[in-house]
Formats: structure tokens, sequence, C-alpha cells
């Protein structure tokens, strides 16, 4: 059974000229212990397809349809007070900038030890040794004297390392990882990205990780899910997926990282841009900047479709589909 379970989920922003639909119709399902990878362009709903798992879209934001459930529980309809609760207990979150996450005035032993007691049932004394305890799993070198200083007394992939501590505090069953690498420097990266990998197999927690970056993707993912303006444009196992892509967009992302084995005076790129909100094309929302675009894909939109070991939304697999011809 899938830990995280996402069903059509449509999410939209009212507004005076009218509603913005800024995820439509996505669908996914992560298990436990798998870290799924969330990758795209900026503005393809990435970050706001976690924030709608954690229950933190900013009004007027709201899940129009769908559902989120949540080892079998639905999550998306509970009212604040019951989100809270799942918030921390079985959903734990990291974002990319960890100053928004801690608190500058308490100590890291303070929101640490806050948070266990907010959610397990254990002393004051017991919540302080387990907080001592994250620190030292997360690499943070003499737990026992780190825990009483503030934020601003660490570097910066030490705040991150805290942050992650803070967010397995009440051994949740799931992470939502926003961009948890994006600041640091590369060796940085590396170490988070393997902390990352052994909270998975140590503690069998389930992993939405959110980047831009293909190679993070390739050395910490099980599956990817590629987005564009707001849907799932292909998702399957990163090695078939990074090696074999079946969307046009994603054949994209991949050429356009640098090949250290060739000497190239450009990097190939993808022209245009990602659509706004108030100006998504009809049919494939992609076919604007495809080079592979013919006539259905103006005017129909695909839903994605098996593509050898993947699924991509893209008309070139409709062929493969029984009863159904491009």
């Amino acid at each position: 059974m899938s830990l995280l379970q996402v069903r059509n989920l449509v999410v939209e922003f009212p507004g005076r000229r009218g509603t913005l639909r800024a995820l439509d119709d996505i669908s996914f399902d992560i298990a436990p212990g798998e870290i799924l990878g969330v990758v795209g362009e900026s503005g393809a709903g990435k970050s706001l397809t976690g924030a709608a798992i954690i229950g933190l879209l900013e009004p007027p934001g709201r899940v129009a349809s769908g559902q989120i459930l949540l080892e079998g529980q639905r999550i998306d309809n509970l009212d604040h007070a019951a989100m809270r609760h799942i918030r921390g207990r079985k959903i734990g979150a990291i974002f990319q900038d960890p100053l928004t996450s801690l608190n500058p005035l308490y100590t890291v032993g303070q929101q640490l030890v806050e948070t266990i007691l907010a959610h397990l049932p254990v002393s004051a004394a017991e919540a302080r040794a387990r907080a001592i305890n994250l620190l030292q799993d997360t690499g943070i070198s003499a737990p026992e004297q780190r825990i009483d200083h503030y934020p601003h007394q660490f570097s910066g992939g030490m705040r991150q390392r805290v942050v992650i501590a803070l967010a397995l505090a009440a051994e949740p069953k799931l992470i939502v990882a926003d961009e948890p690498t994006t600041a640091l420097d590369v060796s940085v990266q590396a170490q988070i990205i393997s902390l990352l990998k052994n909270v998975c197999a140590q503690h069998g927690a389930a992993v939405m990780l959110i980047t831009h970056d293909m190679g993070v993707i390739a050395e910490t993912c099980d599956r990817v899910a590629v987005m564009y303006a707001g849907r799932i444009a292909e998702i399957g196992p990163v090695h078939e997926v990074i090696n074999m892509p079946a969307h046009p967009y994603t054949a994209g992302l991949m050429a356009a990282i640098p090949d250290m084995t060739q000497d190239r005076e450009r990097l190939n790129q993808i022209d245009g841009a990602m659509p706004r909100l108030n100006a998504i094309p009809q049919g494939c929302a992609y076919n604007p900047r495809c080079p592979q675009v013919f006539e259905r894909c103006g005017h129909e939109r695909p839903d994605l479709l098996l593509a050898g070991a993947t699924r991509a939304a893209c008309w070139l697999h409709a062929k493969d589909q029984q009863g159904v011809t491009a």
C-alpha cells in the first residue's frame, strides 16, 4: 500500500479577473521508504504541490478538487487544528532557506524540544536527550554543546542539518523536502543528499524531493516526476527517465545539462518560457516550445500514456495505447 496517494489534485487561486488553475489533475503515489523526485522549471508547480500536501497553501489558494491521502486517510479536507497535528507528527518539511524554519530568538535545542514535546508522549528530559541524538544523527559534532547555540552560530550547511533534525523530531512517515540543497555549496550538497538517503534507509521515511537539479535527482531518487505548467509531463524510474526520456520536455531538460565529455561552444536550451497561469496554451501546454509538435498537440490535451517503463503526457506515445492512434 502506498504511503501517500495524490489523486486528481487541482489547486486554484480565485481572483477579481477569474480563477487561475495552478495545479491541474495531478496524480502520483509514494511508497514507504521511497524517494520521489519532483523536477521542472520555475513555475512548474513543484513547490505548490508540496505546499498542498503539507497543508500550507497561501490564501486565496485552495484545493478545488481531488484528494490527498496519507496512510489511506484523506487529509486535504481536514481543518487547521487537525492538519496541525498531522504536520510534524506524520509529515515533516525541509525548506530551501533554513532561516525561514528556525526562530533566531530561540536556541536550536529549545525548538527541537518544543517540537518533540508537541507530538510525542515524552518528558522534557527525554525530549532533550532525543534532540541531542537527532543532532548527532544529522552529522553535527559536539551535539551536547551545540544544542544550546542559536541559529546564527551555525553555518548554512549546519543550519540545514538542524532543519532536517527538526523534520525528523516526531518520527514522521513522509518528508517533503523543497529545494533542500539549492543554497549550499557542492560538498555540503553531497552530505545532505547522503543524509536524506540514510534517513529513508534507517527510519523508513518516504521523501518527496523537490529540486531543479537533475544531478541531485539522479544521485538520490528512486523515481522522478517531471512537471510542466501545473501538470505531470512524465513519471517513472529515475534511470529510465534520465537515460531514455519519453517526453520532449524531459529530453530538453536532459540536453541542457553540460556534458563534460564533449567540447561545445553553446549549451542546448529550450526555446521560450513557462506559460503564465492566465495564458496556458490549449491542448498540450508544452506545444509552443516542443520541437516535435504536430496538429493534435494544439487542440487536445494528452493524459499520461504508457511509454516503455515510464508514463508520459505526450501524443507521440498514443500509438502504443490500444484503440488509440496518433
